[in-house]
Protein backbone atom coordinates (compact mmCIF):
# COMPACT_ATOMS: atom_id res chain seq x y z
CA UNK A 1 0.00 0.00 0.00
CA UNK A 2 0.99 3.63 -1.10
CA UNK A 3 0.60 6.47 1.50
CA UNK A 4 -0.45 10.20 1.08
CA UNK A 5 -1.53 13.27 2.52
CA UNK A 6 -4.09 15.30 1.28
CA UNK A 7 -2.84 18.99 -0.16
CA UNK A 8 -5.92 20.09 -1.41
CA UNK A 9 -9.62 19.78 -0.65
CA UNK A 10 -12.15 20.46 -3.49
CA UNK A 11 -15.86 19.34 -2.76
CA UNK A 12 -15.61 15.89 -3.63
CA UNK A 13 -11.82 16.30 -5.62
CA UNK A 14 -9.25 16.30 -3.36
CA UNK A 15 -5.51 16.20 -3.89
CA UNK A 16 -2.96 13.99 -2.25
CA UNK A 17 0.74 14.40 -2.41
CA UNK A 18 3.41 10.76 -1.81
CA UNK A 19 0.95 8.96 -3.94
CA UNK A 20 3.21 9.33 -7.37
CA UNK A 21 3.38 5.50 -7.33
CA UNK A 22 -0.09 4.50 -7.64
CA UNK A 23 -1.84 3.68 -10.13
CA UNK A 24 -4.86 5.63 -12.24
CA UNK A 25 -8.16 4.83 -11.07
CA UNK A 26 -6.60 3.12 -7.79
CA UNK A 27 -8.97 2.77 -4.98
CA UNK A 28 -7.64 5.49 -2.25
CA UNK A 29 -9.36 5.51 1.51
CA UNK A 30 -8.71 8.96 2.72
CA UNK A 31 -8.57 10.33 6.11
CA UNK A 32 -9.49 9.00 9.68
CA UNK A 33 -13.29 7.54 8.55
CA UNK A 34 -11.66 5.44 5.29
CA UNK A 35 -14.09 7.46 2.80
CA UNK A 36 -13.56 5.80 -0.06
CA UNK A 37 -12.23 7.59 -3.46
CA UNK A 38 -10.40 6.79 -7.05
CA UNK A 39 -7.37 8.28 -8.52
CA UNK A 40 -8.43 10.32 -11.80
CA UNK A 41 -5.52 11.83 -12.72
CA UNK A 42 -1.57 11.99 -11.61
CA UNK A 43 0.66 14.36 -11.80
CA UNK A 44 4.42 13.44 -10.77
CA UNK A 45 4.34 12.74 -6.95
CA UNK A 46 0.26 14.00 -6.89
CA UNK A 47 -2.95 12.34 -7.40
CA UNK A 48 -6.29 13.63 -7.87
CA UNK A 49 -8.49 11.98 -6.05
CA UNK A 50 -12.55 12.10 -6.59
CA UNK A 51 -13.95 10.85 -3.36
CA UNK A 52 -17.70 8.48 -3.22
CA UNK A 53 -18.83 9.60 0.24
CA UNK A 54 -19.41 12.89 2.10
CA UNK A 55 -15.80 14.77 2.74
CA UNK A 56 -17.48 16.54 5.77
CA UNK A 57 -14.68 17.17 8.44
CA UNK A 58 -11.88 16.24 6.16
CA UNK A 59 -9.02 18.38 7.05
CA UNK A 60 -5.40 18.94 4.70
CA UNK A 61 -2.46 17.00 5.69
CA UNK A 62 -4.60 13.42 6.18
CA UNK A 63 -3.97 10.55 5.34
CA UNK A 64 -4.65 8.98 2.03
CA UNK A 65 -3.64 5.01 1.33
CA UNK A 66 -3.90 3.26 -2.27
CA UNK A 67 -5.42 -0.12 -1.65
CA UNK A 68 -3.77 -0.70 -5.43
CA UNK A 69 -6.39 -1.85 -6.95
CA UNK A 70 -8.98 -0.32 -9.01
CA UNK A 71 -12.74 0.06 -8.26
CA UNK A 72 -14.59 -3.18 -8.35
CA UNK A 73 -17.90 -4.83 -7.20
CA UNK A 74 -18.61 -8.40 -5.84
CA UNK A 75 -20.58 -10.89 -8.21
CA UNK A 76 -22.12 -13.81 -6.98
CA UNK A 77 -25.44 -15.14 -5.55
CA UNK A 78 -27.09 -12.71 -3.77
CA UNK A 79 -27.26 -9.91 -5.65
CA UNK A 80 -30.59 -10.04 -6.95
CA UNK A 81 -33.47 -8.23 -4.61
CA UNK A 82 -30.79 -6.06 -2.91
CA UNK A 83 -30.40 -1.95 -3.43
CA UNK A 84 -26.74 -0.47 -3.97
CA UNK A 85 -25.43 2.71 -3.90
CA UNK A 86 -23.13 3.34 -6.86
CA UNK A 87 -20.27 1.90 -5.09
CA UNK A 88 -21.88 -1.34 -4.55
CA UNK A 89 -22.89 -0.86 -0.65
CA UNK A 90 -26.13 -2.24 0.47
CA UNK A 91 -28.69 0.68 1.81
CA UNK A 92 -30.79 -1.45 3.62
CA UNK A 93 -28.14 -2.90 5.74
CA UNK A 94 -26.54 0.16 6.18
CA UNK A 95 -30.12 1.50 7.24
CA UNK A 96 -30.78 -1.05 10.09
CA UNK A 97 -27.13 -0.16 11.30
CA UNK A 98 -26.72 3.65 10.98
CA UNK A 99 -30.35 4.84 10.31
CA UNK A 100 -31.69 6.95 7.01
CA UNK A 101 -28.22 9.17 6.83
CA UNK A 102 -25.35 7.17 5.89
CA UNK A 103 -21.84 8.37 7.90
CA UNK A 104 -19.03 8.45 6.30
CA UNK A 105 -17.15 5.47 6.15
CA UNK A 106 -19.82 3.60 6.48
CA UNK A 107 -19.19 0.14 5.31
CA UNK A 108 -21.34 -2.89 4.01
CA UNK A 109 -20.70 -6.35 2.70
CA UNK A 110 -21.80 -6.25 -0.73
CA UNK A 111 -22.97 -9.73 -0.65
CA UNK A 112 -24.19 -11.28 2.95
CA UNK A 113 -20.67 -13.08 4.05
CA UNK A 114 -22.82 -15.09 6.55
CA UNK A 115 -25.70 -16.37 4.34
CA UNK A 116 -25.25 -20.41 3.06
CA UNK A 117 -26.42 -20.99 -1.04
CA UNK A 118 -26.63 -24.41 -1.96
CA UNK A 119 -24.02 -25.43 -4.44
CA UNK A 120 -25.19 -27.89 -6.97
CA UNK A 121 -22.12 -28.64 -9.29
CA UNK A 122 -22.49 -29.19 -13.12
CA UNK A 123 -23.42 -32.86 -13.49
CA UNK A 124 -21.87 -32.78 -16.98
CA UNK A 125 -18.34 -31.36 -15.26
CA UNK A 126 -18.16 -33.98 -12.30
CA UNK A 127 -18.59 -36.48 -14.47
CA UNK A 128 -15.62 -35.80 -16.36
CA UNK A 129 -13.04 -35.55 -13.70
CA UNK A 130 -14.55 -38.31 -12.41
CA UNK A 131 -13.95 -40.25 -15.74
CA UNK A 132 -10.40 -38.74 -15.31
CA UNK A 133 -10.48 -36.45 -18.14
CA UNK A 134 -8.22 -33.70 -17.58
CA UNK A 135 -10.54 -30.00 -17.68
CA UNK A 136 -9.16 -27.03 -19.18
CA UNK A 137 -10.02 -24.06 -16.30
CA UNK A 138 -10.91 -21.66 -19.20
CA UNK A 139 -12.85 -18.80 -18.78
CA UNK A 140 -16.68 -19.38 -18.73
CA UNK A 141 -16.48 -22.39 -17.80
CA UNK A 142 -19.46 -23.53 -15.75
CA UNK A 143 -18.58 -25.29 -12.32
CA UNK A 144 -22.32 -25.77 -11.03
CA UNK A 145 -25.28 -22.86 -10.11
CA UNK A 146 -26.93 -21.72 -7.38
CA UNK A 147 -30.73 -20.60 -6.63
CA UNK A 148 -30.31 -17.39 -6.42
CA UNK A 149 -34.39 -17.23 -6.36
CA UNK A 150 -36.88 -18.57 -7.65
CA UNK A 151 -36.88 -16.69 -10.83
CA UNK A 152 -32.71 -16.98 -11.84
CA UNK A 153 -30.11 -19.29 -10.92
CA UNK A 154 -26.92 -18.12 -10.43
CA UNK A 155 -24.36 -19.96 -12.46
CA UNK A 156 -20.95 -20.29 -10.98
CA UNK A 157 -18.26 -19.73 -13.51
CA UNK A 158 -14.13 -19.83 -14.35
CA UNK A 159 -13.95 -16.02 -14.61
CA UNK A 160 -12.28 -13.89 -17.31
CA UNK A 161 -8.27 -13.79 -16.27
CA UNK A 162 -7.84 -17.09 -14.93
CA UNK A 163 -4.38 -18.04 -15.38
CA UNK A 164 -5.30 -21.53 -17.20
CA UNK A 165 -4.08 -24.66 -16.14
CA UNK A 166 -6.64 -27.84 -15.01
CA UNK A 167 -9.57 -28.08 -13.00
CA UNK A 168 -8.28 -30.22 -10.12
CA UNK A 169 -10.82 -30.60 -7.71
CA UNK A 170 -15.12 -29.84 -7.81
CA UNK A 171 -16.70 -29.05 -4.31
CA UNK A 172 -19.59 -31.16 -4.01
CA UNK A 173 -22.63 -30.50 -3.27
CA UNK A 174 -23.69 -28.47 -0.01
CA UNK A 175 -24.28 -25.64 1.70
CA UNK A 176 -21.46 -22.48 1.01
CA UNK A 177 -21.13 -19.12 1.42
CA UNK A 178 -19.53 -16.58 -1.28
CA UNK A 179 -16.39 -16.75 0.16
CA UNK A 180 -16.80 -21.01 -0.42
CA UNK A 181 -14.74 -22.56 -2.62
CA UNK A 182 -16.07 -24.07 -5.85
CA UNK A 183 -13.07 -25.33 -8.02
CA UNK A 184 -9.55 -25.51 -7.82
CA UNK A 185 -7.02 -25.49 -10.61
CA UNK A 186 -4.00 -27.33 -11.57
CA UNK A 187 -2.28 -23.41 -10.95
CA UNK A 188 -2.98 -23.05 -7.55
CA UNK A 189 -6.00 -20.54 -7.56
CA UNK A 190 -9.15 -21.19 -5.72
CA UNK A 191 -12.35 -20.08 -7.37
CA UNK A 192 -14.56 -18.74 -4.55
CA UNK A 193 -18.62 -18.16 -5.74
CA UNK A 194 -18.35 -14.88 -5.46
CA UNK A 195 -15.51 -13.03 -7.49
CA UNK A 196 -14.23 -9.50 -7.77
CA UNK A 197 -14.12 -7.33 -11.23
CA UNK A 198 -13.65 -3.82 -12.12
CA UNK A 199 -16.55 -1.63 -12.56
CA UNK A 200 -14.67 0.38 -16.00
CA UNK A 201 -13.74 -2.66 -17.52
CA UNK A 202 -16.35 -4.27 -19.58
CA UNK A 203 -16.60 -8.25 -19.59
CA UNK A 204 -15.32 -10.00 -22.38
CA UNK A 205 -17.22 -12.26 -24.78
CA UNK A 206 -16.59 -14.58 -27.35
CA UNK A 207 -18.60 -13.12 -30.36
CA UNK A 208 -20.94 -10.36 -30.96
CA UNK A 209 -24.11 -11.04 -32.53
CA UNK A 210 -26.57 -9.56 -34.78
CA UNK A 211 -29.57 -7.71 -32.95
CA UNK A 212 -32.26 -9.26 -34.76
CA UNK A 213 -34.54 -10.16 -31.85
CA UNK A 214 -37.11 -7.49 -30.43
CA UNK A 215 -37.29 -6.54 -26.82
CA UNK A 216 -40.57 -7.35 -26.34
CA UNK A 217 -42.11 -4.74 -24.18
CA UNK A 218 -45.97 -4.89 -24.21
CA UNK A 219 -45.93 -1.33 -25.52
CA UNK A 220 -47.15 -1.02 -29.45
CA UNK A 221 -46.02 2.50 -29.71
CA UNK A 222 -42.24 1.04 -28.69
CA UNK A 223 -42.81 -2.65 -30.20
CA UNK A 224 -44.65 -1.79 -33.57
CA UNK A 225 -43.32 1.43 -34.39
CA UNK A 226 -40.33 1.89 -32.53
CA UNK A 227 -38.49 -1.57 -31.59
CA UNK A 228 -35.41 -2.07 -29.84
CA UNK A 229 -33.47 -5.18 -30.12
CA UNK A 230 -32.10 -7.60 -27.41
CA UNK A 231 -28.61 -6.14 -26.70
CA UNK A 232 -29.97 -2.61 -28.48
CA UNK A 233 -29.42 0.44 -26.95
CA UNK A 234 -32.47 3.44 -26.26
CA UNK A 235 -33.00 6.92 -25.19
CA UNK A 236 -35.93 8.67 -23.22
CA UNK A 237 -35.81 12.39 -23.83
CA UNK A 238 -37.95 14.29 -22.00
CA UNK A 239 -38.75 17.30 -20.12
CA UNK A 240 -40.16 17.01 -16.34
CA UNK A 241 -43.71 15.23 -15.96
CA UNK A 242 -43.36 13.84 -19.59
CA UNK A 243 -43.44 10.04 -18.59
CA UNK A 244 -39.41 8.85 -18.31
CA UNK A 245 -39.75 7.49 -15.75
CA UNK A 246 -42.99 5.64 -15.96
CA UNK A 247 -42.43 4.33 -19.13
CA UNK A 248 -39.24 2.47 -18.37
CA UNK A 249 -41.43 1.28 -14.87
CA UNK A 250 -43.80 -0.11 -17.61
CA UNK A 251 -40.89 -1.52 -20.14
CA UNK A 252 -38.93 -3.42 -16.78
CA UNK A 253 -42.46 -4.88 -15.54
CA UNK A 254 -43.54 -6.03 -18.78
CA UNK A 255 -40.52 -6.79 -21.12
CA UNK A 256 -39.13 -9.83 -22.18
CA UNK A 257 -35.69 -9.30 -20.22
CA UNK A 258 -34.56 -11.78 -17.34
CA UNK A 259 -32.82 -9.59 -15.38
CA UNK A 260 -33.68 -6.24 -15.02
CA UNK A 261 -30.92 -3.76 -13.25
CA UNK A 262 -32.35 -0.16 -12.24
CA UNK A 263 -30.19 2.72 -11.94
CA UNK A 264 -31.34 5.65 -10.54
CA UNK A 265 -28.70 7.76 -11.25
CA UNK A 266 -29.03 11.70 -9.58
CA UNK A 267 -32.95 11.36 -9.41
CA UNK A 268 -34.87 13.62 -7.07
CA UNK A 269 -35.18 11.51 -3.51
CA UNK A 270 -38.90 11.31 -3.67
CA UNK A 271 -38.96 9.60 -6.95
CA UNK A 272 -36.45 7.05 -6.14
CA UNK A 273 -38.56 6.37 -3.07
CA UNK A 274 -41.46 5.55 -5.16
CA UNK A 275 -39.06 2.90 -7.35
CA UNK A 276 -37.82 1.24 -4.06
CA UNK A 277 -41.81 1.47 -2.77
CA UNK A 278 -43.03 0.22 -5.67
CA UNK A 279 -40.71 -2.62 -7.05
CA UNK A 280 -41.15 -4.71 -4.20
CA UNK A 281 -44.87 -4.80 -4.54
CA UNK A 282 -44.85 -5.22 -8.73
CA UNK A 283 -46.11 -8.33 -9.14
CA UNK A 284 -43.60 -10.49 -12.30
CA UNK A 285 -46.51 -11.75 -14.72
CA UNK A 286 -43.86 -14.39 -15.43
CA UNK A 287 -44.03 -16.21 -12.27
CA UNK A 288 -46.69 -14.47 -10.02
CA UNK A 289 -44.25 -13.74 -7.67
CA UNK A 290 -42.49 -10.20 -6.53
CA UNK A 291 -40.52 -8.76 -9.76
CA UNK A 292 -37.65 -8.04 -7.17
CA UNK A 293 -36.76 -11.66 -7.33
CA UNK A 294 -35.06 -10.49 -10.71
CA UNK A 295 -34.09 -6.75 -10.28
CA UNK A 296 -31.15 -4.83 -9.24
CA UNK A 297 -31.65 -1.57 -7.33
CA UNK A 298 -28.96 1.11 -7.56
CA UNK A 299 -30.28 4.56 -6.13
CA UNK A 300 -28.03 7.05 -6.04
CA UNK A 301 -30.16 10.78 -5.11
CA UNK A 302 -29.31 13.96 -5.92
CA UNK A 303 -28.78 14.68 -2.56
CA UNK A 304 -26.18 11.96 -2.67
CA UNK A 305 -22.17 12.57 -3.23
CA UNK A 306 -21.70 13.56 -6.77
CA UNK A 307 -19.20 11.30 -7.15
CA UNK A 308 -20.58 8.43 -6.89
CA UNK A 309 -22.93 9.24 -9.60
CA UNK A 310 -20.99 9.07 -12.06
CA UNK A 311 -19.45 5.95 -10.99
CA UNK A 312 -23.21 4.27 -10.19
CA UNK A 313 -23.92 3.11 -14.02
CA UNK A 314 -20.75 1.54 -14.88
CA UNK A 315 -21.45 -0.53 -11.33
CA UNK A 316 -25.07 -1.34 -13.04
CA UNK A 317 -23.41 -2.16 -16.36
CA UNK A 318 -21.08 -4.59 -14.96
CA UNK A 319 -23.36 -6.27 -12.45
CA UNK A 320 -25.54 -6.65 -15.84
CA UNK A 321 -22.78 -7.97 -17.85
CA UNK A 322 -22.36 -10.87 -14.95
CA UNK A 323 -25.26 -11.89 -16.09
CA UNK A 324 -25.41 -12.33 -19.63
CA UNK A 325 -22.32 -14.23 -19.23
CA UNK A 326 -24.26 -16.83 -17.83
CA UNK A 327 -27.23 -16.95 -21.20
CA UNK A 328 -29.51 -13.95 -19.64
CA UNK A 329 -31.13 -11.19 -21.12
CA UNK A 330 -30.83 -8.51 -19.52
CA UNK A 331 -32.26 -5.04 -19.70
CA UNK A 332 -31.03 -1.84 -17.96
CA UNK A 333 -33.21 1.29 -16.73
CA UNK A 334 -30.68 4.29 -16.42
CA UNK A 335 -32.74 7.07 -14.84
CA UNK A 336 -31.14 9.66 -15.99
CA UNK A 337 -28.08 10.10 -18.09
CA UNK A 338 -28.23 13.91 -17.86
CA UNK A 339 -27.55 13.84 -13.94
CA UNK A 340 -24.71 11.71 -14.68
CA UNK A 341 -23.24 14.30 -17.10
CA UNK A 342 -24.24 17.17 -15.06
CA UNK A 343 -22.19 15.26 -12.01
CA UNK A 344 -19.27 15.11 -14.77
CA UNK A 345 -19.61 19.02 -15.41
CA UNK A 346 -19.22 19.60 -11.78
CA UNK A 347 -16.03 17.39 -11.54
CA UNK A 348 -14.43 18.43 -14.27
CA UNK A 349 -14.70 21.84 -13.08
CA UNK A 350 -13.67 21.38 -9.35
CA UNK A 351 -10.37 19.89 -11.64
CA UNK A 352 -10.37 23.15 -13.44
CA UNK A 353 -10.54 21.71 -16.88
CA UNK A 354 -11.36 23.02 -20.10
CA UNK A 355 -15.22 23.21 -20.37
CA UNK A 356 -17.05 22.47 -23.54
CA UNK A 357 -20.43 23.61 -24.69
CA UNK A 358 -22.54 24.69 -21.62
CA UNK A 359 -19.88 23.88 -18.84
CA UNK A 360 -19.96 20.22 -20.13
CA UNK A 361 -16.79 18.51 -19.93
CA UNK A 362 -14.85 17.63 -23.75
CA UNK A 363 -14.97 13.99 -22.91
CA UNK A 364 -18.79 13.76 -22.38
CA UNK A 365 -19.24 11.98 -25.77
CA UNK A 366 -16.36 9.39 -25.05
CA UNK A 367 -17.83 8.54 -21.78
CA UNK A 368 -21.37 8.55 -23.25
CA UNK A 369 -19.63 6.15 -25.96
CA UNK A 370 -17.81 3.65 -23.25
CA UNK A 371 -21.41 3.21 -21.55
CA UNK A 372 -23.37 2.37 -24.31
CA UNK A 373 -21.33 0.48 -26.22
CA UNK A 374 -21.27 -2.13 -23.26
CA UNK A 375 -24.83 -3.04 -24.46
CA UNK A 376 -25.13 -6.10 -27.25
CA UNK A 377 -26.14 -9.20 -27.66
CA UNK A 378 -22.81 -11.76 -27.65
CA UNK A 379 -22.30 -15.81 -27.80
CA UNK A 380 -20.26 -15.79 -24.27
CA UNK A 381 -17.39 -17.98 -23.59
CA UNK A 382 -19.92 -20.93 -21.98
CA UNK A 383 -21.44 -21.12 -25.73
CA UNK A 384 -24.52 -19.26 -23.80
CA UNK A 385 -26.36 -16.59 -25.73
CA UNK A 386 -27.09 -13.54 -23.74
CA UNK A 387 -27.38 -9.86 -24.10
CA UNK A 388 -27.13 -6.42 -22.03
CA UNK A 389 -29.75 -3.86 -23.41
CA UNK A 390 -29.48 -0.27 -22.58
CA UNK A 391 -32.55 2.45 -21.91
CA UNK A 392 -31.01 5.54 -20.86
CA UNK A 393 -33.99 8.51 -20.36
CA UNK A 394 -32.23 11.81 -20.77
CA UNK A 395 -33.76 15.34 -19.29
CA UNK A 396 -33.14 17.77 -21.15
CA UNK A 397 -33.54 21.26 -19.46
CA UNK A 398 -37.16 22.67 -20.91
CA UNK A 399 -37.53 19.88 -23.06
CA UNK A 400 -34.66 21.20 -25.67
CA UNK A 401 -33.73 18.36 -27.71
CA UNK A 402 -30.86 20.11 -28.81
CA UNK A 403 -28.97 20.49 -25.78
CA UNK A 404 -25.37 18.57 -25.74
CA UNK A 405 -26.24 15.59 -23.21
CA UNK A 406 -29.18 14.73 -25.86
CA UNK A 407 -27.75 15.69 -29.09
CA UNK A 408 -24.03 13.39 -27.61
CA UNK A 409 -26.42 10.56 -26.62
CA UNK A 410 -28.17 10.38 -29.99
CA UNK A 411 -24.40 9.79 -31.73
CA UNK A 412 -24.56 6.21 -29.71
CA UNK A 413 -28.02 4.74 -29.61
CA UNK A 414 -29.61 3.56 -32.23
CA UNK A 415 -32.94 3.92 -30.75
CA UNK A 416 -34.84 7.41 -30.15
CA UNK A 417 -38.58 7.56 -28.01
CA UNK A 418 -38.58 11.49 -28.17
CA UNK A 419 -41.64 12.26 -25.30
CA UNK A 420 -44.20 14.95 -26.43
CA UNK A 421 -45.18 17.57 -23.93
CA UNK A 422 -48.16 17.92 -25.70
CA UNK A 423 -49.06 14.21 -25.64
CA UNK A 424 -48.49 14.03 -21.70
CA UNK A 425 -50.41 17.29 -21.40
CA UNK A 426 -53.45 16.03 -23.14
CA UNK A 427 -52.78 12.47 -21.18
CA UNK A 428 -51.75 10.39 -23.87
CA UNK A 429 -49.50 7.87 -22.99
CA UNK A 430 -46.89 6.96 -24.01
CA UNK A 431 -46.38 10.06 -25.25
CA UNK A 432 -43.58 9.04 -27.34
CA UNK A 433 -43.81 11.05 -30.64
CA UNK A 434 -44.41 9.07 -33.65
CA UNK A 435 -42.84 12.40 -35.21
CA UNK A 436 -39.54 12.97 -33.22
CA UNK A 437 -38.43 9.31 -32.50
CA UNK A 438 -37.04 6.48 -34.68
CA UNK A 439 -35.58 3.60 -34.40
CA UNK A 440 -32.77 1.57 -36.71
CA UNK A 441 -33.59 -1.85 -35.74
CA UNK A 442 -36.60 -2.08 -37.59
CA UNK A 443 -34.77 -3.57 -40.47
CA UNK A 444 -32.86 -6.28 -38.42
CA UNK A 445 -36.36 -7.58 -36.60
CA UNK A 446 -38.06 -7.28 -39.20
CA UNK A 447 -37.95 -11.03 -40.40
CA UNK A 448 -38.84 -11.61 -36.54
CA UNK A 449 -41.66 -9.84 -36.89
CA UNK A 450 -43.04 -10.99 -40.05
CA UNK A 451 -42.94 -14.68 -38.50
CA UNK A 452 -45.50 -13.10 -35.96
CA UNK A 453 -47.68 -11.41 -38.88
CA UNK A 454 -46.40 -11.29 -42.46
CA UNK A 455 -48.21 -7.80 -43.04
CA UNK A 456 -46.42 -5.84 -39.82
CA UNK A 457 -43.44 -4.12 -42.22
CA UNK A 458 -46.44 -2.98 -44.87
CA UNK A 459 -48.96 -1.88 -41.73
CA UNK A 460 -46.70 -0.11 -39.81
CA UNK A 461 -44.97 1.98 -42.61
CA UNK A 462 -48.62 2.67 -44.25
CA UNK A 463 -49.28 3.70 -40.37
CA UNK A 464 -46.48 6.22 -39.97
CA UNK A 465 -46.83 7.52 -43.88
CA UNK A 466 -50.50 8.40 -42.73
CA UNK A 467 -49.72 10.30 -39.55
CA UNK A 468 -47.13 12.34 -41.06
CA UNK A 469 -50.08 13.41 -43.62
CA UNK A 470 -52.33 13.74 -40.80
CA UNK A 471 -49.71 16.31 -39.57
CA UNK A 472 -49.54 17.99 -42.76
CA UNK A 473 -53.28 18.55 -42.74
CA UNK A 474 -53.82 19.54 -39.40
CA UNK A 475 -51.97 22.79 -40.35
CA UNK A 476 -53.98 23.43 -42.84
CA UNK A 477 -57.19 23.04 -40.66
CA UNK A 478 -56.14 25.11 -38.07
CA UNK A 479 -56.47 28.08 -40.80
CA UNK A 480 -59.31 27.20 -42.80
CA UNK A 481 -60.82 23.99 -40.51
CA UNK A 482 -61.98 20.37 -41.46
CA UNK A 483 -65.08 20.77 -43.15
CA UNK A 484 -63.01 22.46 -46.26
CA UNK A 485 -61.00 19.74 -46.87
CA UNK A 486 -62.44 17.04 -49.59
CA UNK A 487 -63.60 13.53 -47.86
CA UNK A 488 -60.66 11.41 -48.50
CA UNK A 489 -58.19 14.16 -46.98
CA UNK A 490 -60.41 14.12 -43.67
CA UNK A 491 -60.71 10.57 -44.41
CA UNK A 492 -57.03 10.75 -43.29
CA UNK A 493 -57.49 12.98 -40.22
CA UNK A 494 -60.28 10.03 -38.59
CA UNK A 495 -57.54 6.98 -39.29
CA UNK A 496 -55.18 9.00 -37.68
CA UNK A 497 -57.39 9.78 -34.98
CA UNK A 498 -57.84 5.85 -34.63
CA UNK A 499 -54.49 4.96 -34.57
CA UNK A 500 -53.70 7.64 -31.46
CA UNK A 501 -56.53 6.46 -29.60
CA UNK A 502 -57.40 2.36 -30.65
CA UNK A 503 -53.34 1.93 -30.97
CA UNK A 504 -50.54 4.21 -29.80
CA UNK A 505 -52.27 4.88 -26.40
CA UNK A 506 -52.50 2.73 -23.90
CA UNK A 507 -53.89 2.39 -20.64
CA UNK A 508 -51.63 1.15 -17.62
CA UNK A 509 -54.52 0.40 -15.10
CA UNK A 510 -56.60 -1.26 -17.88
CA UNK A 511 -55.98 -4.92 -16.80
CA UNK A 512 -56.47 -6.10 -20.31
CA UNK A 513 -54.28 -2.82 -22.44
CA UNK A 514 -51.60 -2.62 -19.85
CA UNK A 515 -49.91 -5.02 -21.59
CA UNK A 516 -50.36 -6.19 -25.71
CA UNK A 517 -49.14 -9.33 -27.34
CA UNK A 518 -46.98 -9.26 -30.46
CA UNK A 519 -49.94 -10.82 -32.51
CA UNK A 520 -52.36 -8.87 -31.15
CA UNK A 521 -50.61 -5.49 -31.47
CA UNK A 522 -49.81 -6.32 -35.38
CA UNK A 523 -53.76 -7.06 -35.97
CA UNK A 524 -54.81 -4.23 -34.25
CA UNK A 525 -52.91 -1.91 -36.62
CA UNK A 526 -53.58 -4.12 -39.67
CA UNK A 527 -57.24 -3.53 -38.78
CA UNK A 528 -57.15 0.27 -38.77
CA UNK A 529 -55.60 0.63 -41.99
CA UNK A 530 -57.48 -1.89 -43.36
CA UNK A 531 -60.48 0.33 -42.62
CA UNK A 532 -59.10 3.52 -43.85
CA UNK A 533 -58.15 1.43 -47.32
CA UNK A 534 -62.03 0.05 -47.62
CA UNK A 535 -62.84 3.92 -46.43
CA UNK A 536 -61.13 5.43 -49.72
CA UNK A 537 -62.33 2.83 -51.74
CA UNK A 538 -66.21 3.51 -51.07
CA UNK A 539 -65.32 7.30 -51.50
CA UNK A 540 -63.34 6.90 -54.66
CA UNK A 541 -66.88 5.46 -55.86
CA UNK A 542 -69.01 8.47 -54.49
CA UNK A 543 -69.98 7.55 -51.50
CA UNK A 544 -70.44 10.33 -48.86
CA UNK A 545 -67.66 10.37 -45.61
CA UNK A 546 -70.83 10.60 -43.22
CA UNK A 547 -72.20 7.41 -44.19
CA UNK A 548 -68.70 5.66 -43.28
CA UNK A 549 -68.46 7.61 -40.18
CA UNK A 550 -72.79 6.54 -39.49
CA UNK A 551 -71.40 2.66 -39.52
CA UNK A 552 -70.06 3.44 -36.01
CA UNK A 553 -66.95 1.51 -37.03
CA UNK A 554 -64.62 4.71 -35.50
CA UNK A 555 -65.76 3.98 -31.88
CA UNK A 556 -65.24 -0.03 -32.37
CA UNK A 557 -62.10 0.29 -33.41
CA UNK A 558 -61.09 2.61 -30.17
CA UNK A 559 -62.36 0.24 -28.12
CA UNK A 560 -60.67 -2.81 -29.10
CA UNK A 561 -57.77 -2.62 -27.47
CA UNK A 562 -59.05 -3.24 -24.24
CA UNK A 563 -62.15 -5.34 -24.95
CA UNK A 564 -59.87 -8.18 -26.84
CA UNK A 565 -58.02 -10.48 -24.63
CA UNK A 566 -54.38 -11.12 -25.48
CA UNK A 567 -55.40 -15.34 -25.47
CA UNK A 568 -58.63 -14.71 -27.33
CA UNK A 569 -57.60 -13.27 -30.55
CA UNK A 570 -60.98 -14.29 -31.83
CA UNK A 571 -62.82 -11.08 -31.46
CA UNK A 572 -60.63 -9.06 -33.87
CA UNK A 573 -61.61 -11.62 -36.27
CA UNK A 574 -65.12 -11.11 -35.50
CA UNK A 575 -64.83 -7.36 -35.80
CA UNK A 576 -62.92 -7.51 -39.00
CA UNK A 577 -66.28 -9.37 -40.35
CA UNK A 578 -68.24 -7.46 -39.42
CA UNK A 579 -66.42 -4.15 -40.53
CA UNK A 580 -65.58 -5.99 -43.95
CA UNK A 581 -69.19 -6.98 -44.03
CA UNK A 582 -70.50 -3.48 -43.99
CA UNK A 583 -68.02 -1.62 -46.11
CA UNK A 584 -68.35 -3.86 -48.83
CA UNK A 585 -72.14 -3.48 -49.09
CA UNK A 586 -71.51 0.19 -48.55
CA UNK A 587 -69.03 -0.08 -51.64
CA UNK A 588 -71.51 -2.55 -53.91
CA UNK A 589 -74.10 0.17 -53.12
CA UNK A 590 -71.96 2.75 -54.96
CA UNK A 591 -70.96 0.99 -57.25
CA UNK A 592 -74.42 -0.21 -58.70
CA UNK A 593 -74.95 3.71 -59.03
CA UNK A 594 -72.00 3.87 -60.90
CA UNK A 595 -72.96 1.39 -63.58
CA UNK A 596 -76.33 2.69 -63.82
Amino acid sequence: MIQGRVKRISGPIIRAEGLGGAGLFDVVEVGEKRIVGEIVRLEKEEAVIQVYEDETGLRIGALAVSTGRPLSVLLGPGLMGTIYDGIQRPLEALYKESGAFMSPGARGEPLDASRLWRFVPDPELAARLAGGEEVAALPGLVLGSVKETESIACKIMVPPGTRGGGITGLSPEGDYTVSGIAARTSRGEEIPLAQWWPVRMPRPSLERLSPDQPLVTGERVIDVFFPLSKGGTAAIPGGFGTGKTMTQHAIAKWCDADVIVYIGCGERGNEMTDVLTEFPRLQDPRSGRSLMERTILIANTSNMPVAAREVSIYTGVTLAEFYRDMGYHVAIMADSTSRWAEALRELSGRMEEMPAEEGFPAYLPTRLAEFYERAGRVRTFSGFEGSVSIIGAVSPPGGDFSEPVTQHTKRFIRCFWALDRDLANARHYPAISWIDSYSEYAGEVKPWWEKVNPHWAAARQEALDLLKREQRLAEIVRLIGPDALPDDQRLVLITADIIKDGFLQQNSFDEVDMYCVPAKQVRLLELIMNFHTRSYTCIKLGAPLTKITSLSLREGLSRLKSKVKNDDLGGLEDFENQMKSSLEELERSYRTKEIL
